[in-house]
């Protein structure tokens, strides 16, 4: 039973068209200098995750974000804090990232070689990157490594018992999108959608806070 309060923190997973994604090592002066993570950083009081982002790639990166998406929210315990990681991804900002603090950046290829050695808060996100946005399945057959659910206890539970993503659906209706956007919040797994979808339907699945869609076949 964790007794220390969690530690908010907004981390931003920046994704371009070619399929790579931002990664920074920590500063000299912190805890696991010179680790490989995703930017981010503390949200601080009043702040929404989407405005602690906008602020921390701002003042670490010069960089400005067009639309954060939420994607997974994650708990790590570190020696020296215990983190609620709300991730989000995006896909649109102005400027090319500018070392403010010092650090190293670059953009990687999430199936290639990355920089060492990596936050280990950092893992699971890029595991989950490497999940298909669009998920081809065969009618009526579900993998071992995933569970469907209908309620935030179901997700949380799916979770537990070490799923590695979570199906919710089906989706026919714009209120089935609301229903879905409430259910994803905060979501401890990559979450898809499932119904008679398709590639078209990613960016309404994204802004909901959904990994992506089930297409079946």
């Amino acid at each position: 039973m964790k007794t220390r309060p969690p530690v908010q923190v907004a981390v931003a997973v920046l994704l371009r068209a070619d399929g790579t994604v931002l990664l920074a090592d920590r500063p000299a002066g912190k805890p696991y200098a010179g680790y490989w993570e995703f930017p981010g950083g503390k949200i601080e009081p009043a702040e929404t995750v989407a405005q602690a982002l906008a602020r921390e790639l701002d003042e670490e990166l010069a960089l400005q974000i067009e639309h954060a998406l939420p994607w997974v929210t994650y708990e790590h315990d570190y020696p020296h804090a215990y983190v609620r990681l709300h991730f989000a991804r995006i896909y649109a900002w102005r400027g090319q990232p500018q070392p403010r603090e010092g650090q190293r950046v670059g953009f990687y290829a999430i199936t290639g070689p990355l920089p060492a050695p990596l936050l280990p808060a950092a893992l699971p996100a890029l595991a989950w990157l490497r999940l298909p946005e669009v998920l081809q399945l065969p009618r009526g057959q579900l993998p071992a490594d995933a569970a469907p659910v209908q309620t935030r206890t179901e997700l949380h539970a799916a979770a537990a018992a070490g799923k590695r993503f979570a199906l919710a659906g089906p989706v026919a209706s714009p209120s089935d999108w609301a229903q879905l956007a409430l259910l994803a919040c905060g979501t401890p797994l990559p979450l898809y959608a499932w119904g008679e979808l398709g590639a078209a339907d990613l960016p309404r699945a994204r802004a909901a806070g959904l990994h992506g869609v089930v297409q079946f076949y």
